[in-house]
């Protein structure tokens, strides 16, 4: 176990080093303060996390995360439901096929007329977005589950809420975790994209603040910010994952 840990530990490293590498030979290449170097950026990183970008941290994080848990609760027994119930499937998966591929983002304006440029019209657009990738993997899982499975269980005399509860969740539950650590990235993204229209926290409206002003380094602090938001959320939910599924990494 401990030989396992340092081997990922060296390959983090690496990574890391390998990225760090070849950020500072494309500023180098690039030489144009638009890009700076690594340690710039990283430098203004610290200095300003110490000041005002902590709080637009915690300001996007709480949006980012509220989003995710609303999507999740409102995705997952949505789609358990039409993955298993034909009849629901059929009255619903048509509103699905013409809503999904509409990109949400076009919503924004609209969202912000009729719930502020608050939270709640950012975390509403993000919802809309997050919703739809976990709903359609999380009813295709429930849907492919094996009939065998579900009638074994129904000659044991399980009630729907049982089959539900101890066949379809279990089943579903990778797929769940999957799909949420995919739509953390698009969550982020589009949180971006809101906080940059109309907002004056979030480390979108810092970043874009930061290159108005044309200060690069402080630009790349919160493009730093942004990704490690990313990065923490998505270990999160891969060790979540890990927990909750130890059978896919055996």
């Amino acid at each position: 176990m401990n030989g396992r840990k340092w081997a990922s530990a060296l390959y983090v490293t690496f990574s890391v080093t390998f990225l760090l590498l070849g950020w500072e030979l494309l500023s180098l290449a690039v030489n144009n303060p638009a890009l700076p170097g690594p340690l710039p950026a990283l430098t203004a990183f610290f200095r300003e996390l110490a000041g005002g970008l902590w709080g637009h941290f915690l300001v996007s994080s709480y949006r980012v995360v509220i989003s995710l848990v609303i999507s999740l609760v409102l995705a997952v027994p949505c789609g358990m439901v039409m993955g298993r119930e034909e009849k629901v499937d059929r009255l619903v998966a048509p509103l699905i096929y013409i809503i999904y591929p509409v990109p949400k983002i076009v919503f924004l304006p609209v969202l912000m007329v009729l719930l502020g440029i608050q939270d709640a019209s950012k975390i509403t657009l993000i919802t809309l977005v997050v919703f739809f990738q976990i709903l359609v993997p999380i009813r295709d899982a429930a849907r492919g589950i094996n009939p065998d499975l579900v009638n074994s269980v129904k000659s044991l005399g399980a009630r729907r809420r049982d089959i539900y509860l101890h066949v379809v969740w279990p089943a579903v539950l990778p797929e769940v975790l999957t799909s949420l650590r995919i739509a953390s990235g698009t969550a982020i993204a589009v949180l971006f994209f809101s906080e940059t229209i109309s907002s004056q926290e979030g480390l979108g409206y810092y970043l874009l603040d930061a290159w108005s002003r044309a200060v690069y380094t402080e630009m790349f602090a919160g493009i730093i910010a942004m990704s490690l938001l990313g990065f923490i959320i998505y270990t999160v939910l891969e060790h979540l994952e890990r927990w909750a599924c130890p059978w896919k990494y055996v």
